[in-house]
């Protein structure tokens, strides 16, 4: 058996920024992550600039790999009604190819250690964690969920959500369009659904879509439900026809759950999409991972270093600091997830607050947070 400090299941955004923060202060880090790096993950890939002083600490730097400067923001009805603003911070365009691999390679320089494999059960046992895998045992007094949306480890954990089945369904892939606007994160509703456009580092356009799986069944596959459901509304028909498409094909996510999770489980400190996904309305989940990363290490670094503060102070004081963080946060994503779902409200909503520039501001500031240091 390997031991470590500090384990983190899942190398995504949380993963990896826990384990280059933890890794700057000298701690023994070791990440389990099923994939080598880079690859391609679905994801809106627009991330709110809230996070950007924070990284830069870590030594990551988002507009020196090439990140676009996203500041406007618009949304359109399934009918093509369109509303537009000013974002509030602010964001960036980059694909999760590029900025896993910037972190990933960030998190080598410090030394973290990495096991490429797939984690089948973890077991907290006399104030230690044992975590297996298809081909080793790891033991750590610390142990951090950042596996993302949806793994065989919430199953084992006995987690609510995972017992259920889940009716959302995620499609992403990369296009060629060289007049999309740079500057523009566009959330676009169609029937069942929504999609997210932006552009990425590389210059190639992200289109990332989210549709309740009972609207999608009834299409033979990913080409027949974008031809006669997501075109319905004009801008993503005008998207469709023009752009043209890198992946060979589709990239897809089933299963998808918005269900309210427990952020500590059997002792384990939940990151990221593991402690609670927001609904992508304007594609804030990854500043959201990078945050809670943050809020853990600094919880973990006191545990590490003050005697007097115990395990159950470090998971009462996560609890505690990641709902004020986002609690809110994803209380008003799932309220505007109720709208968005409804034909008529969302007609009514965007046509409403399209005359307000400012409602439309205040709307987006609900699902982002401050900026972070």
């Amino acid at each position: 058996m390997k031991e470590h400090g500090i384990l983190i299941i899942g190398g995504g955004l949380a993963g990896l920024t826990a384990a280059i923060h933890l890794a700057l202060e000298g701690l023994d880090v070791a990440v389990i992550e099923m994939q080598q790096y880079p690859h391609h993950k679905v994801c809106g890939e627009y991330i709110s600039k809230e996070i950007d002083p924070y990284l830069k600490r870590l030594g990551v730097d988002l507009k020196a790999k090439g990140a676009k400067d996203i500041s406007q923001f618009q949304i359109s009805t399934a009918d093509g009604y369109t509303a537009e603003t000013d974002l509030p911070l602010g964001g960036f365009g980059i694909s999760r190819y590029a900025l896993d691999q910037l972190l990933y390679l960030r998190t080598q320089e410090l030394g973290v250690q990495f096991y490429f494999e797939k984690v089948i059960e973890t077991v907290f046992k006399e104030d230690v964690f044992i975590i297996k895998t298809k081909s080793g045992c790891y033991s750590s007094k610390i142990a951090i969920g950042a596996y993302g949306k949806r793994s065989v480890i919430d199953k084992t954990l006995n987690r609510d959500f995972s017992k259920k089945k889940q009716s959302w369904l995620a499609v992403k892939a990369h296009y060629e369009l060289e007049d999309f606007q740079e500057d523009v994160v566009a959330l676009h509703n169609f029937n069942g659904g929504y999609g997210g456009l932006s552009k990425t580092e590389s210059g190639v356009v992200n289109f990332c879509y989210l549709v309740n799986y009972e609207s999608f069944k009834e299409y033979k596959d990913i080409q027949s439900f974008n031809t006669a459901v997501v075109a319905e509304n004009p801008y993503l028909q005008e998207f469709l026809t023009n752009a043209v498409p890198i992946f060979e094909q589709p990239m897809t996510i089933a299963q998808i759950a918005f269900d309210e999770k427990d952020n500590v489980v059997d002792h384990m400190l939940m990151c990221g999409d593991t402690a609670g996904l927001i609904h992508p309305l304007c594609g804030n989940g990854m500043a959201m991972a990078i945050h809670s990363a943050k809020i853990a290490s600094e919880l973990i670094l006191k545990y590490v270093n003050e005697s007097g503060y115990n395990r159950n102070d470090l998971e009462m004081d996560y609890k505690k600091a990641w709902s004020k963080a986002f609690g809110k946060r994803l209380w008003f994503g799932r309220k505007l997830q109720s709208i968005l779902m409804n034909k008529r409200l969302v007609s009514m909503g965007i046509k409403s607050v399209g005359k307000s520039k400012s409602l439309l501001k205040f709307i987006i500031s609900k699902t982002h947070g401050e900026l972070i240091s």
